[in-house]
């Protein structure tokens, strides 16, 4: 994740290394964990979405092919009520 400042919001970029994905979307606090309403973008990399956050700690998950899944590019998780974790953002 790269973080670039933007005045009150912080511009946030999620990236995700995953050829064989068809679709992947971005799920979490700041979004009501809306699984499709932050889609990320395919790029020849992988996948990205850009996020402009202000700042505070967020809880997110990935959505790939329908399936909740952890960032693994993010270090700090929490457990979830569910029995697994989300992973946590400080922007």
């Amino acid at each position: 994740m790269k973080r670039i400042e933007n005045k009150t919001r912080r511009r946030v970029t999620f990236s995700f290394a995953s050829p064989e994905a068809k679709e992947v979307y971005l799920a979490g606090s700041f979004n009501g964990w809306d699984p499709r309403k932050d889609p990320f973008r395919r790029h020849s990399t992988g996948w990205k979405a850009v996020k402009y956050l202000a700042p505070g700690m967020y809880e997110y998950l990935l959505v790939v092919d329908g399936v909740w899944v952890g960032d693994p590019s993010c270090p700090r998780r929490c457990s979830n009520p569910y029995g697994g974790e989300n992973c946590i953002l400080e922007v």
